[in-house]
């Protein structure tokens, strides 16, 4: 496991290659446990995330965002598949009571992208959640997982192990940080 903050933070890199191996539950554990520690407005922790590790569900997901995706692009579905392979894909909600749910979801999506780095797994930050749980397929399968339909899809997550080596990361543009007083 990686300790150092700043260097997990400064390596992390979006995988598009993932080992068909599904992801260990301790190491998941971890990652989802590291989810729930992300800041989120006023603390009232109004958030969900759902971990999808059953083959055929991983499947419908990818299905329901390349949908998504095609009718934004004007393609065809089948030339995507958004979930690159990954054997496990995580959703994140919003409740009803977030004040702040794009932020919040942005943020625990960040915590869990990190903590998976850290443990060694790949992850790629993917859009089209709020359309794919806006859907009646959506809503379905929030039923499915019993969980309310008045949960707002935010960002979703790839997770698996790295096919391949992590990119490095591009030079930093310049401009970036601005020192006042």
């Amino acid at each position: 496991m990686k300790t150092d903050v700043l260097d997990v933070l400064k390596t992390r890199r979006s995988i598009r290659k993932f080992m068909p191996d599904q992801v260990l539950a301790k190491e998941l554990d971890l990652v989802l446990e590291a989810g729930t520690y992300a800041p989120n407005g006023g603390g009232n922790q109004c958030f969900v995330i759902v971990a999808v590790q059953d083959p055929a569900t991983v499947a419908q997901l990818n299905k329901m965002n390349a949908q998504v995706l095609a009718k934004q692009a004007g393609k065809d579905p089948s030339e995507f598949c958004p979930y690159y392979g990954a054997p496990t894909v995580l959703v994140v909600f919003a409740t009803d009571k977030a004040a702040t749910p794009i932020q919040d979801g942005s943020s625990v999506t960040c915590n869990l992208t990190n903590a998976a780095h850290a443990v060694g797994l790949g992850t790629c930050w993917v859009h089209r959640a709020k359309e794919m749980f806006e859907s009646p397929e959506g809503k379905a399968l929030l039923q499915k997982w019993g969980l309310p339909e008045t949960l707002q899809g935010i960002t979703s997550v790839a997770l698996g192990y790295p096919a391949g080596d992590t990119p490095a990361a591009p030079p930093r543009k310049a401009g970036l940080i601005c020192k006042v007083g």
